[in-house]
């Protein structure tokens, strides 16, 4: 699981700047409230997949952030992934209020430490991308998606926060002839719970799970 940490992007002329982190949370995702914040979505991912997580080691990894600009992404836990959701959620709470925002940013970093976490692992992997959208080094993320198409990660799902702009998103959801088999699917979080106002949570989950290939091909 990738989560961005980065702030919006500035308007023409304007200067990146950085910014404080999100206010603490609940240890439990049970508490956590109106569904808002990436700790949302985390809650809603969380639910869907843990009854398919034989071992419940989740690598998580954090960029976007004043520190990486964009170039690395940093773990949730040193030496190993988190143990379940409620960790990541835990991690989350811990990382967020130290944090300086910083934006926009490349999600080339986080597939590539995700594929490369999963080279000794011939399970089945998806990786969950929970950012704003801004992207400033499309081509690297580009080169990214397409060499992530390949065994053993099977999927990466991009769930956008915010209000965007998507088109990029989109591009990268529908138009990477390149790639071995369409391995991005894009989620606009706020207008899938807009489209599903009695159950939010169910109605994400199955939208951000819809196209998820049944096998690596």
């Amino acid at each position: 699981m990738g989560c961005g940490l980065s702030s919006e992007m500035p308007a023409a002329g304007q200067q990146h700047k950085t910014r404080s982190g999100f206010q603490p949370i609940p240890d439990r995702y049970e508490t956590i409230g109106a569904f808002k914040t990436r700790l949302s979505v985390i809650s809603a991912i969380g639910r869907t997949l843990e009854a398919f997580d034989d071992d419940n080691i989740i690598p998580t990894f954090g960029f976007g952030d004043s520190t990486t600009l964009g170039q690395r992404c940093f773990p949730f836990s040193q030496g190993r992934g988190c143990q379940g959701f409620d960790e990541v959620l835990k991690r989350y709470n811990e990382i967020t209020p130290q944090v300086k925002l910083y934006g926009p940013t490349s999600f080339a970093p986080v597939i590539q430490e995700a594929f490369r976490a999963v080279q000794e692992d011939p399970g089945y992997h998806i990786l969950v991308i929970i950012a704003d959208g801004q992207v400033n080094e499309p081509t690297a993320t580009r080169n990214a998606i397409v060499e992530a198409s390949n065994p053993p990660l099977a999927a990466i799902i991009m769930v956008g926060v915010g209000d965007g702009p998507w088109e990029m998103m989109e591009e990268f959801d529908d138009k990477l002839p390149a790639r071995r088999f369409d391995n991005f699917q894009f989620v606009e979080y706020n207008k899938v719970l807009k489209r599903n106002l009695r159950n939010p949570e169910a109605g994400f989950a199955m939208q951000a799970l819809m196209e998820i290939p049944g096998e690596c091909c």
